[in-house]
């Protein structure tokens, strides 16, 4: 008989339904994301998914050495020009997602456009931002390597990108953790409903 055994609760603790996981969005988990053009809506499933902000909660808590996050926003929407220390990858749920890296901030050497099961690998350091084409609301699944949290910076944006965010008022300090507006809660709440009501309105048309 196996040494390792797990209670019922410790098994249940391990499960992510999709219905509960929609509830625990974070709208301003970036600070792109309060830009047009990038306003989305994250989930943390396992691990901090590279969060700027400390209000992410994982899903399933339980350490894993790797980390899984979700997403979705609604077209010409996206993560901007940024990159990581580590491997990020995707596999598109639903819509279409045009994919564009570089190998230096600000210049885009490649794109292409990806359909759902379609999956792609981000290697360390090269550049990359994506964004929702054609009319859907586009659903993404990102695999992370692990990785440190609140120790440096992470994302590492496009210089571009940190103008445009001060310019909302959104930093990210040495560590990559942000540093909020003082209408953070009223911008926080105001992109939660929209986003919440995009994501509701087809299942509305198809009932």
């Amino acid at each position: 008989m196996s040494e390792f055994r797990f209670t019922n609760d410790e098994m249940y603790a391990r499960v992510s339904r999709f219905a509960d996981l929609k509830l625990r969005g974070m709208p301003l988990m970036f600070i792109d994301s309060a830009l047009p053009g990038h306003q989305r809506m994250n989930y943390s499933v396992i691990g901090d998914t590279a969060s700027e902000n400390a209000e992410f909660k994982p899903a399933i808590g339980a350490p894993h050495k790797f980390q899984i996050g979700m997403g979705f926003a609604q077209p010409g929407n996206g993560p901007a020009f940024h990159t990581h220390e580590y491997v990020e990858s995707f596999l598109i749920l639903q819509g279409q997602w045009r994919f564009y890296w570089g190998n230096e901030p600000g210049k885009v050497d490649g794109d292409m456009v990806l359909e759902p099961w379609d999956f792609i690998s981000l290697p360390p350091h090269v550049y990359r931002g994506f964004e929702v084409v054609g009319e859907e609301l586009g659903w993404f699944f990102a695999v992370l390597d692990p990785h440190s949290v609140f120790t440096s910076k992470d994302p590492i944006w496009d210089p571009a990108v940190e103008r445009q965010a001060a310019d909302h008022g959104f930093y990210a300090d040495e560590n990559g953790k942000m540093i909020k507006p003082e209408n953070y809660d009223e911008l926080r709440n105001e992109l939660m409903a929209r986003l919440m009501a995009a994501e509701a309105a087809p299942r509305q048309g198809q009932s």
